[in-house]
Order: C-alpha cells, then structure tokens, then sequence
C-alpha cells in the first residue's frame, strides 16, 4: 500500500483505539472526586477500582496476542471494542463499589487489545527502520487520548455526570469498532506461522529472547510506575501536598498528558536519531530511565520551589518507558511480534495494578485531615518506595553494559538485533 493509504487505512483507525483506550484509562484522575464523593470511597478503594482496569487489561494479553498473529488485529479489534461499550455501559448505571469495580474490568478486558492491535498492525504494514519514530506517533495518540482525559472532560462535566459521559464513551467504542470493521486491511499471511511452536512453547520463546529480557529489566517496572501513578495518583498528590483546586489540577493533569504527545515523538526521532550514529536504542532507555528516576526523587524529598513543573515533567519524562515496544517490534520475528507486544503488556498492566493498588495502600496508613486530603509524608514514603524497586533494574544494566565493557574494553551485545545493537554502516 501507499503510505497515504497505510496512514487512512491502518495507523488512524488503530491509533483512534489507543486514544480511546487511553482517555478511559486515565479518565479516573479527573473523576476522582465525584467517584469519592458518590461512593464514599477510602485511597485503597478508589485505588483498587481505578487498577481494576489494568488487571483485566493484563489478564487478556496473552490470549489476545495469540489471536492477533493468527487473524490480525482487524478481525481481532472490533470485538473487543464492543465489549469495552458494554462495560462502559455497566459502569454508567452501575451503582455501588461492587457494581463499578466489575464494570471496570469488564472496560478493561474490552480494550486490552487496541494497543496490541495497534503494534502488530504497524509492524505489519510499515519497515523496521521506521517503527521507532511511528510508534512514538502511537503513543503520542495515546497521550492525546489522556489529555482529552483531564480538561475537556472537566468541561463535558458541566453538561452531563459521570454516568452520562460513559454513555458517550460506550458509544464512541461501538461506533470505532465498525470502523476498523470497514476499512482497515486484513493482514497479509506469513508462510512461517505454522512452522512456529503453539501456546505456552512461543510464549517461552518470547520470554527466553536476549532482546526481550534486557528492555523488560531495565524498563519494565520504570513503566509500571508511570502507568500507574499517572493514571490516579499524580491527582491525588496535587490535591493533597500541593493543595491546588479541583479546577487548577485538572488543567495540570491536561498540560502532563500534553507533554506526553510530544515527549513520544521527540523518544522515537531521538532512537531513530541516535541509532544513526551508533547508539542502540536500550542505551537512549537507560539514560531515559535514569532521568525518570531522577524526577520522581522530587516528589520523595516534596521538592516545593514547583509542585506544577514536577508534575508535567514526571509525565513528559515517563514517556520514554514507551521504547521498550519499539525495542521488541524490531527485535522479535515477525510471526512473534503480537505475542511479543503482549507479554510485555501482560507485565506492565499487571505491574500498573499493583502500583496503582499498592501506593493506595501505603498512603492509606496514615490519616487524613478534616477536609479528607492526606499528609506530605505518606505520598514521599510511597515514592521513596517506587525509586528502590526501580534502581535495581538500572544498576544492573549499567554492571553489565559498562561493566563489562571495562573488563573486554568493548561492549558485548548478546542479542545481536537491530534494537539493542548499533546499526551497521551500509
């Protein structure tokens, strides 16, 4: 195909399901308040009914990269999009905790393929040399999806509820799952697919891969941390140790997901940019890494001089998490790549619960003041938390990148793939 035709027929569709997937993601951290107020709902409550959305999305990753290699993700997509409006459907009429936890999840199941889908039908259609750079452009929908999460939703609340704005969301699902329906291209057959192992045997392939357990250790929980603070938390520690107005959050919420578009394609120009002279993509996500670790340690020693920079950098900083797809897309076989992109996605959405989850958790011990907004000190020993789980991660790869490069006097690449390598000079 043209690459007009592969933009209209393959990366518009599949991008509009990640920024659907991403608005009802994040939409908690705008509705928090009025979910807290309706529920009544304690930290651990509204942290367990906001992850809710990441256990289901984990738990359907791996069924749904099966389906992806086999029938593609224009067969695979539209299903679960009607899913993902029934659940929005359930939450909008859903009445107690209980009610909305299960319609939560049941979003959760239905959009646990739009990114997936997305990667396969990119790295399908388009070459590997391009994948860095058009898969920040995904991302960068995906935080157009979150932005649209924080200020037009505040101002879609002064015409209708929550309820009546997941009415609107079921709707969109429904009528995005007719158009990849219509007009998104079926993928072409790969004669390799049925000399490949089935089930578990590729699944160990893929998790057996140099290429796979290199990025997953040095960005997986690094991504986990981002999904799951900025869904929720950063709201909740703007409100709380800030003390900015529902209104003013909002618009800090809606200037961090902006960020997010554009810190996802200055990632992929920057991979594509650094991988021309010579610099493997897993080098720009360690330096990534190292910096997002270093912003979050603002927040752990409550660093006042500017509450609003800190937010917008930990989610323009947080972007860089997002290379570790492009890193599996270019690493893997093609046959491999949706099982890839959802393994990956298995544990990160599984990582996201238990930090969305877990920080509820901690911050939930200590108690709150009259006007329910929790002390400075809960939110620091939370990401005091966060910094030690993700260091370990980072200072391995550095022992074994600059280790052992000091005692050979070169670095080893064990992969040998394109993504963790330097390119070769042609």
């Amino acid at each position: 195909m043209s690459g007009r035709a592969v933009f209209v027929l393959v990366f518009l569709p599949f991008a509009l399901g990640h920024y659907l997937s991403s608005l009802i993601r994040t939409v908690n951290a705008t509705l928090a308040p009025q979910l807290m107020a309706a529920l009544a709902l304690s930290p651990a409550q509204l942290g367990l009914l906001t992850s809710a959305f990441f256990l289901a999305f984990a738990l359907v990753q791996l069924p749904v990269g099966m389906a992806l290699d086999r029938w593609g993700p224009a067969r695979v997509q539209p299903p679960m999009l009607l899913l993902a409006a029934l659940g929005a459907l359930a939450f909008s009429g859903g009445r107690d905790f209980a009610q909305l936890l299960v319609a939560r999840a049941l979003i959760g199941l239905g959009l646990g393929g739009c990114f997936m889908s997305a990667v396969k039908a990119v790295s399908t259609w388009i070459a590997p040399a391009r994948l860095p750079s058009v898969q920040g452009y995904l991302i960068a929908a995906g935080g157009l999806g979150a932005a649209s999460a924080t200020l037009p939703v505040r101002l879609a609340l002064h015409y209708t509820d929550w309820r009546g704005l997941f009415v609107g969301l079921a709707a969109a699902a429904a009528a995005l799952a007719l158009l990849i329906r219509l007009v998104a291209p079926a993928a072409p057959p790969l004669a390799s697919v049925s000399a490949r192992p089935a089930g578990l045997a590729v699944l160990r392939e893929v998790l057996r891969h140099p290429a796979f357990r290199e990025v997953a250790q040095l960005v997986l929980v690094p991504h986990m941390v981002f999904f799951g603070i900025q869904g929720l938390w950063i709201s909740r520690w703007l409100t709380d140790v800030a003390g900015y107005s529902e209104a003013a959050v909002a618009y800090l919420l809606y200037l961090g997901m902006a960020a997010v578009i554009f810190g996802a394609i200055a990632v992929g120009m920057l991979t594509e940019w650094a991988g021309r002279r010579g610099v493997a993509p897993i080098s720009v996500a360690a330096a990534g890494v190292a910096l997002f670790i270093a912003v979050q340690l603002g927040f752990v020693c409550n660093w006042a001089p500017s509450y609003q920079l800190l937010s917008v950098i930990f989610t323009l900083v947080g972007t860089v998490t997002g290379i570790e797809y492009a890193i599996v897309a270019q690493s893997l076989p093609a046959t491999l790549t949706g099982r890839g992109a959802t393994c990956l996605n298995l544990l990160i959405f599984l990582g996201a619960f238990a930090v969305q989850a877990g920080f509820g958790l901690v911050v939930g011990c200590w108690r709150p003041d009259f006007l329910q907004h929790y002390p400075a000190q809960a939110y620091q020993v939370a990401f005091a938390v966060l910094v030690l789980l993700q260091l370990r991660g980072l200072l391995l790869f550095a022992r074994r990148r600059w280790g052992a490069g000091a005692q050979s006097g070169k670095i080893e690449h064990q992969s040998g793939s394109p993504a963790t390598s330097p390119p070769i000079a042609r």
